[in-house]
């Protein structure tokens, strides 16, 4: 199975891209692991929302394939505690052979890319900055793998 995180945007702190980078190398003992970011060109980044997010969603849907399981981080997705997303994610594993999931940039995502979108899931009722929510998620990735293997991590 193939994992790949595709973020929107660059991320601005030292400390998430530390953090992201020891998740990464944790999770290729697991699976096919890889990140994509995905940018604009700077000449676009004062453009109304509407239509910036509509940029954006076209630059993703360039990037996804038919065949990928595509999953965005959304504020407006279904919650699961780290056990249930472990479940998911073995149920995931032997039906999607690759599963992309999607940090949207800082307005979110467009009508095309909600349409496309095979999940939304939500990490949080919390709002957290489209930089953050990369580091967070790579944890729990990290802890469901974990989880599934029953490797002690994780601790109920």
């Amino acid at each position: 199975m193939k994992i790949s995180v595709i973020q929107i945007g660059k991320t601005h702190f030292n400390f998430v891209d530390e953090g992201v980078k020891l998740f990464e190398n944790r999770l290729k003992h697991y699976a096919r692991f890889e990140q994509k970011f995905l940018e604009l060109p700077s000449r676009h980044r004062s453009t109304d929302a509407t239509v910036l997010k509509k940029m954006e969603g076209e630059l993703l849907l360039k990037n996804i394939t038919p065949t990928d399981y595509l999953i965005l981080l959304d504020e407006n997705g279904q919650s699961y505690d780290s056990r249930q997303f472990a479940s998911l994610l073995g149920k995931w594993q032997v039906h999607h052979p690759s599963i992309v999931f999607v940090v949207g940039g800082a307005y979110g995502f467009s009508d095309e890319v909600y349409k496309r979108a095979n999940m939304k899931l939500s990490l949080s009722a919390m709002t957290f900055s489209h930089q953050l929510i990369r580091l967070i998620f790579m944890e729990q990735l990290y802890r469901a793998f974990t989880i599934l293997r029953g490797e002690p991590y994780h601790h109920d």
